[in-house]
């Protein structure tokens, strides 16, 4: 792990306040909520349980932590005030890991955990259990006598998962290490009651990204078989086109109940995917490209890019339009490719280096001349824009790539013979 990379002892978090960008108070931090890996690998920190100030619980994922530091956290800004509710994968870091009896792998003597050290992965949001701050002795009298001292994370046993076992957690701890294409794989050839286990163990973004890769008939089953609520947070977390993809496949009555649940903004772009013919550039668009104002400069188009979460495709250009900057947004006055973004100084504005000679696609283009578009200007991403010039959206080569293969490709077992070898 990086020198320097941020490391703090969970101890230190305990009802700590936890502020919005705008330093206002949402609530103060009551634990953290991790996942036991298979083999050598430390936990993983899935995100906080914060008490909001109605005392309600509710979870916040680390990848909309943006500060942990002296006293307080920081979010995005963006809260599922939905209750939290621990899962079988999920283990609570103050509430079970501190005090837990565990043992000293050099030595297999025995020793209490009093405290535990969390550190953030360079340059991610992603934190991992670092340390362990345990004492020896046996309890009692001797507890506090013992010699206290700090360990490595790989120093203690107890809190890993063994490599057999038919549980759910196991599988799930063993499917994070592939791509939410091979984990759909794997579960589209799983049992129907054994597939649904799995996926509802899965946390919301992990499940929504592999949701994505699989067929339309597992997503509706699976989907069917959460919560509500869940499945709501789960379609929130799905990009748009994808979540309007997989609505559009249930009964009228279920859909609205969902975008009934769904944040307002996240329903509204759904719906709003949702009224264009599935095979147009609208009904094919995400509603969430890169989108800067003409008074941006190329450093921040460069940090937009970066961001960890963004496919390949939405991260190879940024589209320049007037504010509001969020889809539809104001005029759209055209497109900058990464390339030119690393060709230019960092102070450079997005405005003077624009490519506004492509002309844009209209969200009514057919499936077919959307295929030739992209095909002959060799792009991976095209923009979609109404008659007022608004940018409504995005067409990526991947989206257009799923409407022109056959319907059951994604149900190929593409890991057999002739097909996709992965080395170890």
């Amino acid at each position: 792990m990086a020198a320097g990379a941020p490391r703090v002892f969970v101890s230190h978090l305990s009802g700590v306040p936890v502020f919005d960008p705008n330093g206002d108070q949402v609530g103060r931090v009551r634990d953290l909520v991790a996942m036991l890996r298979v083999g050598a690998r430390p936990p993983r920190i899935l995100g906080l349980v914060v008490e909001v100030i109605s005392r309600r619980r509710i979870f916040l994922p680390m990848t909309r932590v943006t500060g942990v530091e002296s006293g307080q956290v920081i979010t995005t800004g963006v809260v599922n005030m939905r209750r939290f509710e621990q899962r079988p994968t999920e283990r609570l870091v103050l509430g079970e890991f501190l005090d837990r009896r565990v043992r000293l792998v050099e030595s297999d003597e025995e020793v209490t955990v009093l405290d535990v050290a969390i550190q953030q992965l360079p340059a991610r949001r992603d934190w991992e259990i670092d340390k362990y701050f345990v004492r020896k002795g046996r309890g009692g009298a001797l507890r506090r006598k013992g010699e206290t001292l700090t360990v490595e994370w790989s120093a203690v046993s107890g809190f890993s998962l063994e490599e057999h076992g038919q549980g759910a957690e196991n599988l799930v701890a063993t499917f994070e290490r592939l791509r939410p294409a091979d984990v759909a794989n794997a579960l589209h050839h799983l049992s129907p009651k054994r597939r649904v286990e799995v996926a509802a163990a899965l946390d919301d973004d992990r499940l929504a990204d592999v949701l994505e890769e699989l067929p339309e008939d597992d997503q509706v089953e699976i989907l069917g078989k959460l919560k509500e609520e869940r499945a709501a947070d789960v379609l929130e977390a799905m990009d748009p086109d994808d979540a309007a993809d997989l609505l559009s496949e249930l009964p009228e009555e279920d859909k609205e109940r969902l975008l009934t649940l769904m944040r307002p903004d996240d329903a509204a772009d759904v719906r709003r995917l949702m009224s264009y013919e599935e095979r147009t550039a609208g009904g094919l668009m995400t509603t969430e490209p890169i989108v800067l104002r003409p008074d941006a400069t190329v450093a921040d188009a460069l940090a937009r890019v970066r961001q960890q979460d963004l496919s390949p495709a939405l991260a190879a250009q940024v589209y320049v339009c007037r504010s509001p900057d969020e889809t539809p947004t104001g005029k759209y006055l055209g497109t900058v490719h990464f390339q030119r973004l690393l060709r230019d100084p960092p102070f450079t504005l997005v405005s003077s280096i624009v490519d506004s000679d492509l002309v844009p696609l209209p969200p009514d283009t057919p499936l077919p001349t959307v295929t030739s578009y992209l095909a002959a200007y060799n792009l991976v991403s095209a923009p979609v824009v109404d008659e007022s010039g608004s940018l409504l959206g995005a067409v990526t080569v991947d989206d257009v790539l799923d409407h022109l293969l056959p319907e059951d490709w994604r149900e190929t077992d593409f890991h057999g013979e002739g097909g996709i070898h992965h080395g170890r």
